[in-house]
Order: C-alpha cells, then structure tokens, then sequence
C-alpha cells in the first residue's frame, strides 16, 4: 500500500522484476486516462503482458465484445439501476462477461500474469466511466452503475484493481475525475475499499484548500460524499472522512460558499459523535468488519444472494394467498429459516433485496406498458410484487414463537429498506422518480398492522414509532418528490388517530416532528409568496390536517403551538390563527363579545396551559438563559437590555438563508421563558404588580430599540400566547396593553394595532384572546385608540377599522340599519 501513497517516478529501475514494472504502468499512464490516446506507459505495458506470456491479444478482443454487449443493454435502458435490475437483465450478463474477459490469459488467479490482465480491463472499464458525453445523470445511470459493477467484480479475483483504480483517481489531472456520482459509487462498492479511503480523503482535502479551478468541483464531490455516504445511505464512517469534513468546515466560512454546507459537516460530525465513529446501521446487521482500528463498512452482497432471495420470493408469491397456517406457508417459513435469511446477519440485505426486486417488478410494469396515446391515462402499474413484499413482511411480524423484540427489529429493518431504496432512487432519478411503489409498501404495512393482533399491531408503541421514523427519513425536505404521499401517509387512517389516541399521548412528539418536518419544506415558499400550483396543492392539504387536529384532536395543537408556530412564516396568518384557535374539548369558551366581561374573575385564567417547546428547552440550556436569569433576580448586570438585541441577531450566512436578520426561534423562546418567569414571581408574591418589573423592563426595551423589523417579529411572538383563557393568555394580553399605553412612539403602537388586526381580518377562526385584547384595546378610554392619527391615515384604512370595530364590539341593533356588516375578509 506503500507504493500508492505518491506518484512513482518515471525513472524506474529496469533491473527490477517486471512484474513490479509492469504493475506500476497503468499508474503512470492515469494523467492521460481520460484522452483517447494510448500514453508509452501503457503501450510498454502491452508489450510486456505480450511476452509474460498468455498475450493481452485474447483478454482485449473478448473484453470489446463484452463492452459491446454492455453497451447495448446500457442504451436500452439508460435511467435504469444495475443493483435493481433482474437476474436475467442482458446488462448482468455483460458485466460478468467483462469480468471473464480477464481470465482470457488462463494464467493463474493472483499471478503477475493475471493481475496485468484485470488491470487492464480495469483501465479501460474507468476510463469508458467518464467518456460517456454529457446530460442528465439519470439519462447515463446503468452506463455508470454497471461499469462500477464490472470495476467491483475484477476487484473480487485481483487485488491489485482496488490500489490501482484509487492511483488512478487521484493522480489524474482531469477534473473530469471529481464527479461526484462516479466517485459515491467507487467508494460503495468497495472499488476504493477502507485501505485506500484515506488517501482520497486526503487529496480531496488538499484540493478543497488549495484554491484554483479544481476547488469548487472537489468541495461539490466532498459534499456530496458526505451527504450520500456519512449522513443518508452510510457506507463511511466520518472519521473516515475527517480531512474533507475540516476542509469543507473552513470552506464554509469562505464569502461565496454554498448555502448549508457548514449545517451539512455539523451534521456528519454529529453523526459520528452519536454512532462513536462507526458506520450506523439503522436496520441491524450487515455489516464487515473494518480494517486496521477503522469502523465497521458495510460490505457487498454475497455471491449468490441475490438469487437465494429471488427464488424465495417467487415462491411465497405462489403461497401467499393461501389460508393462514396452511403446510405450503409454513414450508416456505421453514425454508427461510434454513436459508439463514432471517438470522440477524443477513435479515437487513434480505429484505433490502425484495424492496429492489419489488420496485424494480412495479416499475418495470409501466415501461412494458410503453408511452398512453395523447389524453389517455397514465399506464397502470402492477403492485403484485409490492403487495407481495407486504404480506410477507406482515406475515414475519406476527410468528407467535419469536420474541416480540425480534418481530419489532424485523419491522424497523422492513422499513428502513423501503425509506433508503426510496432515497437512492429519488438521488438517480431526479424528476423522473415514481413515489407510487414506495407509498403502496408503507401504505400497506400500516393496514396490515393495523388488523389486531394479540402481540403486534399498531397499537404497539414502538410499531408507531417506526412507521414515523421511516417517514421522517422521508421527509419531503429530502425526497421533495415523495411530499404528497408523505402528506398522504402521515395523515392516514390506519396511522394518525393510532399515534394520538394510544398510549397517554406518547406518540404525540412524533406528530409533531412530522408536522414541523412539512412546514420546514413550506417555509420558504410560504415566506416569499411564490406558490406554484404543486406547492400551494401541498400548502392546503397541510392546512386541512391542521383543521382535522383542531376538530378532533385540539388538545394536541394546544400542547405543541409553539413548535408550530416556529415553523410557520409571519404572513401566514390563516394558519397560524389555526393553530392557536384551538382549545380543550372539555372547556367551554366564554363569550369574547360579553360586555363588561371581566376576563380576570374567570375560573380558568389562573391554570396555566400546558406547552411542549423544543426552541425553549435549548433556551433553558444556552449561556444566554443564566444571564437573563440574573436580570429578572437582581436587574444586573444594567447593560443585559442594551446587549440582548444584538444577541438575537443571525450570522450574515445564515440571515440570508432564514429571511430575517433575527434569530425568530430564539426571540420566541425567549418572550415565553420571560413571561412563565413573570407569572410565577407574581404568583409567588401577588402584592407585586406586574407593570414595574424586570420582566416588563426587557419586555419595553425590546419593543423600544429594536427596528421595525425586530420588533415586528417580536410583537408576533407575545401575540402567539394569546390563546384559550388561561394565565398565559391573560398575562401577554396585559403585556400588549402596557406596551402600547406606556409606548413613547405611535410607530410602536401603530405596530401593536397591525399585528393584532391583521390576525383578525383573515378568515375565521380567530384566537380567543385576541378578540378580547382587541376588543379592550379600542374600548378602553384608557388606550385613546381612536386618537391616534393612524386610525385615519387614509379613507380606506379608516373603514377597515369602523368595520372591525362594529364586529368586535357589539353586534348593532336592526334599527340601526347596520345589520349587514361584517368585517372584510382577507385570504391568508
């Protein structure tokens, strides 16, 4: 391995052997790989092989007729996956031609004479991977993945392609060499195997560095490695790729550099630091042992696997309709079970394998259909062998004699293999990924499981659990193009009332994070108002499950408002309203629009609601909580009020990346931790008034020396605590109304008047408590609303407050002639 650290020289001695000479040449010659010109080096290394006996005549001649072969399998279907192709697919008999071709010599295997001869089919195999002209990855993917497969196959009789092929790569001087998709596919299928992976790691760190033309495309291939090895599908181990991950951290600070790229090492380190450096395994088993002190790889797929599983599989499509119990299933489960095939070393990849046999059945059924006629429907898939996979996997789940822990780590595995096989396939296909195979998998697992059962059903906490962890790994921030069948999964009948209903609401922070995981891929959209048609079809069918929790579930919206909220932009007020419209079914609302009503005798304005807040639970944790702290105490140190606004300010980076200067999640966590610490001091000592407080202090500061901006989104976080009566409600409605008695400028009362009315002329429902906020905001004689010269700055502005004001105060009587008004509507 030494002698692939460098470059060899030129100059090499020709008295040493010549199998060590001619093993070398085919790494001199990588600088010229990619030109169609044969360098001296190889042609040398032609003549030698001719003289070493065998002949390269024989190896090369068989070698054209196998890359012919290839070539034309690879042309009749160019988007098509080589792992996911059948066993009689034309492409796996080229492959395996050109890895005879090899053996062309009859030297024996492992022999000087043998070794030159897979290199050099293994030369022309990585250079035929970049000569293919441009376009879409997708329009070259089996040309790629196959001749990757040819590459892996030589690498399994020679070991000298796996040191050559990595020389090869990194010695080239053709930027040609850093795609990003040939690179991620060498190193998953162990062409540049564990031995070899530091080197490429380093290289990549040095061009990362070093500046000049080849920067960019190297920090685009380490990214890229990252991503799809480490974090999504993970082959490598990050600390396999420590000198790439340092070098994109440091690119990340660079001006200019990609948006998330510093999020993207974070994460991957995190990922280390969680797994303990080795290589997770979401499902199981599978995996290899490493190398010298590496982690565990995953290693390939055993000779003959494939095969095994596929034979298994067309036998229980046989058997699969038969009774339950009946001797033909229960020789097939025996059969399995002799098969080694559920063990736990090798359940992973066999149930990894029916998911690619399954899809690649669904799929394929549509390209045998062949293109509909112009304006007939799409071609009908066939989900037999889908259905097929989810029987069987249902079936597995609920053998009476395994332990439940062995059914319930089957399940998770069965999962898992349909969420990575749907990533991998939305990474190749790009826009022409089909989500439908993969939503028939999970759709029918969750109404298998959902029949009851006496051991597992899904009723079962942690079946809920892994049907929503596949989903997350789902999410549509990373397979957009699975986002409808998401939406359509989560909401499911067989699903949703199961993960709210059971288990003392266990399952609820799982809803939740599924729920935030939409509005995070909404955000952006949301936040410019550039909906296209795709995009706003999602936005209402994510605004109908919202009005289903308010309906039937509201106690959940209550609990999680304010990690909602979190998510969803300042002008989306439609669904924020929603959201805090909800309240507990048990309690009944007074009437907002009583006259005199004194909100403050109410029974249920002392009980404080209950909130479930991730963004406050990191608050609680940061340095910045431990100063406030000694602020609401002690008001010192005097300077805190005059720091905190430049404390709730973002990196430029990462400004431009969230659509505001001001980090929105801290500012909300940090206005609810200040009002619960207000409330429970008042409660402490009620002589106290909660006007001339420390709370108050930081509240009025923020209000008087943030911009427009900040301030903005500042009013909007205490509006999102005016809710269903309860302590919270009541104590920031106080705080808007101290706020805009005691303002010392009209432009913040005129702020505090914007954010309140613009949450009150979309269309219904409206928040409690903001109704009476409002409606004691322009009926106290105290706040002189009408006064202020706002109220009257145009014509139109000036209805718009007369026709708010006659629906928030009282209804007018028929002899008045007003019976007809209401306020205006206006969309979200």
């Amino acid at each position: 391995s030494s002698s692939s650290s460098s470059p060899p020289s030129s100059s090499s001695s020709p008295s040493s052997s010549s199998s060590s000479s001619l093993s070398m040449a085919p790494r001199r010659a990588a600088a010229a790989l990619f030109f169609p010109a044969a360098t001296a080096a190889l042609a040398a290394a032609a003549a030698g092989l001719g003289d070493a006996g065998g002949g390269l005549q024989p190896v090369l001649e068989r070698y054209r007729a196998a890359a012919a072969r290839l070539d034309a399998a690879a042309a009749a279907e160019p988007a098509a996956r080589f792992s996911l192709l059948p066993e009689n697919h034309e492409a796996r008999a080229a492959v395996a031609d050109v890895a005879a071709a090899a053996t062309a010599t009859g030297a024996p295997a492992g022999s000087p004479q043998s070794d030159e001869a897979h290199l050099a089919v293994a030369q022309k195999l990585f250079q035929r991977l970049y000569d293919r002209p441009g376009g879409r990855p997708s329009l070259r993917r089996l040309h790629r993945t196959s001749h990757i497969a040819a590459l892996a196959a030589l690498r399994e009789t020679s070991r000298a392609v796996t040191r050559e092929v990595t020389g090869w790569l990194l010695y080239s001087d053709d930027e040609r060499k850093l795609n990003r998709d040939v690179t991620e596919g060498l190193v998953r299928s162990g062409v540049v195997s564990e031995q070899f992976l530091g080197e490429l790691d380093a290289h990549l760190a040095k061009l990362v560095l070093g500046g000049g033309s080849s920067a960019a495309a190297a920090m685009e291939c380490g990214a890229h490695l990252v991503q799809h090895c480490v974090i999504v599908d993970p082959c490598v181990a990050p600390a396999e790729l420590a000198a790439t991950l340092d070098a994109l951290g440091k690119a990340a600070q660079r001006p200019g550099a990609p948006d998330g790229l510093a999020q993207l090492v974070e994460q991957a380190r995190a990922k280390g630091e969680k797994n303990g450096g080795g290589v997770s395994s979401d499902g199981g088993g599978g995996k290899g042992g490493g190398g010298s002190g590496g982690p565990p790889r995953e290693l390939p797929d055993p000779v003959g696997l494939r095969e095994t599983v596929a034979q298994h599989f067309d036998d229980w499509a046989r058997v699969q309709d038969l009774p339950a119990g009946d001797a033909a299933t229960s020789a097939f489960l025996q059969s399995l079970a002799l098969g080694r095939l559920l063990h736990d070393d090798t359940q992973e990849r066999f149930l990894r394998i029916l998911v690619e046999l399954a899809v690649t059945h669904c799929l394929g059924s549509e390209a045998s259909a062949g293109l509909p006629p112009p304006g007939a429907p799409a071609a009908q898939l066939s989900f037999v062998a889908v259905d097929a996979y989810v029987r069987l996997v249902a079936l597995l789940c609920r053998r009476a004699g395994e332990p439940i822990a062995a059914r319930l780590a089957l399940l998770g595995r069965a999962l898992v293999a349909v969420a990575r096989t749907a990533m991998r396939d939305t990474d190749e296909r790009g826009a022409a990924f089909n989500p439908r195979p993969y939503y028939r998998a999970l759709a029918g697992l969750m109404m298998e499981l959902h029949a009851p059962d006496s051991a597992l059903d899904a009723s079962h906490p942690q079946v809920l659990a892994a049907f929503a962890s596949a989903l997350l790994a789902l999410q549509p921030l990373r397979v957009p193009g699975f986002a409808f069948a998401w939406l359509e999964l989560v909401s499911h009948r067989c699903f949703l009332p199961r993960l709210l209903v059971d288990h003392s609401r266990k399952g609820w922070p799982l809803l939740q994070r599924l729920l935030t995981a939409v509005l995070k891929f909404l955000e952006p959209f949301l936040r410019s108002a550039e909906l296209t048609e795709t995009v706003r079809l999602l936005y209402r069918g994510t605004l109908r499950l919202l009005l289903v929790l308010l309906h039937d579930f509201p106690e959940f919206l209550c609990d999680h408002h304010f990690n909602l909220c979190d998510c969803i932009p300042p002008n989306c007020i439609q669904m924020r309203n929603l959201v805090l419209s909800a309240f507990p079914r048990n309690m009944r609302l007074p009437d907002p629009f009583t006259p005199n009503l004194k909100v403050d005798l109410l029974p249920e304005i002392t009980q404080s609601p209950r909130v479930v807040a991730d963004a406050d639970n990191a608050f609680r944790a940061s340095p910045l909580r431990a100063e406030l702290d000694a602020y609401l105490t002690t008001r010192t140190p005097a300077a805190f009020c005059a720091d905190l606004r430049a404390r709730l300010l973002l990196e430029p980076r990462a400004a431009a990346a969230a659509g505001t200067r001001f980090n929105v999640p801290l500012l909300n966590a940090l206005v609810l931790y200040v009002g619960v610490q207000a409330i429970q001091a008042n409660r402490k000592d009620q002589a106290s008034p909660i006007t001339h407080s420390a709370p108050m202090d930081v509240f009025q500061r923020l209000a008087a020396e943030l911009d427009t901006e900040g301030r903005y989104l500042f009013l909007n976080a205490v509006a999102n605590q005016l809710r269903y009566p309860n302590c919270h409600t009541h104590y920031f409605s106080c705080v808007l109304l101290y706020l805009f008695a005691e303002a010392t400028s009209e432009i913040v009362q005129e702020q505090i008047t914007r954010v309140l009315l613009e949450r009150l002329i979309v269309n219904r429902p409206h928040p409690w408590g903001l109704l009476i906020t409002f409606i004691e905001l322009i009926k106290n004689p105290r706040y002189n609303f009408w006064g202020h010269s706002f109220t009257r700055c145009a014509p139109d502005i000036e209805r718009l407050f007369e026709s708010v004001a006659r629906s928030c105060i009282a209804p007018p009587s028929k002899s008045d002639g007003q019976e007809g008004e209401m306020p205006i509507p206006v969309s979200a």
